[in-house]
């Protein structure tokens, strides 16, 4: 099984799974594939929302049709891997992109943050990205305005060719971690307005202000702790 092309049943099963609310790993399980392989199959079929498998079986068929007999593995897509197995990288990347979709990160941002994270330049232009994920220039245009918006990636400038780079820090979690609190102390202001406006000594009220106290507390903590790691780490790679 493991290998062999995914068949029409393969793809009802797949739709089956993902009607359920079960993960692309669980779906893998259930038949015997890699998490890799379902996930590929789901991204270039509508997503986790959009995917129907009988239109994705056509779609294989008249790709199947067209491909010659010798493809390049879609994990390269001509981007260095440093020597590792494409299948490997492949295999890594389908998985953190699974796990960035179950906090709640669109389909494909997520595959496109995992893309970055699993390079190691840490960056990779829009054309990179169109061939290693196989999608379109507009898709990969949408995915990274998702993530700058998050604060997770930033476009850099090649000096060799007139050209964005789309690029993943170090510190890219601190920067996540810094836009998450920002959008917490936000509901928190605002939940210490509209308590007021409701009147604290009401349930409604008092809610809205617990809430408020509850973010507020909990933001300057987090900022204290991803600060204080942060230079933790960075005095960490300065001595490496």
């Amino acid at each position: 099984m493991p290998g062999e092309r995914l068949t029409r049943q393969d793809r009802r099963e797949i739709a089956a799974g993902l009607r359920d609310g079960l993960t692309y790993a669980a779906v893998a399980r259930r038949l015997g594939r890699s998490t890799s392989t379902v996930t590929r199959e789901v991204m270039r079929n509508g997503g986790p929302t959009g995917y129907l498998a009988d239109q994705a079986h056509q779609a294989s068929q008249r790709r199947k049709r067209r491909t010659p007999a010798t493809v390049a593995s879609p994990a390269a897509g001509g981007v260095d891997l440093g020597g590792r197995d494409p299948r490997i990288v492949a295999e890594v990347t389908a998985r953190t992109t699974e796990l960035f979709v179950r906090t709640g990160m669109r389909p494909m941002a997520a595959r496109v943050l995992a893309a970055l994270l699993t390079t190691d330049s840490g960056s990779l232009s829009s054309a990179e990205l169109v061939r290693r994920l196989r999608v379109s220039p507009a898709a990969v245009s949408k995915a990274v305005g998702v993530l700058e918006t998050m604060g997770v990636i930033q476009r850099q400038r090649d000096p060799h060719r007139r050209a964005e780079r789309y690029a993943i820090g170090d510190d890219v979690w601190f920067r996540a971690v810094m836009a998450s609190t920002r959008i917490d102390a936000e509901i928190a202001a605002a939940s210490a307005r509209h308590a007021q406006a409701l009147d604290p000594a009401t349930p409604a009220g008092a809610r809205l202000d617990n809430l408020s106290q509850f973010l507020h507390h909990v933001s300057e903590d987090l900022v204290r702790s991803a600060e204080h790691w942060r230079q933790v780490f960075l005095v960490r790679r300065a001595e490496e």
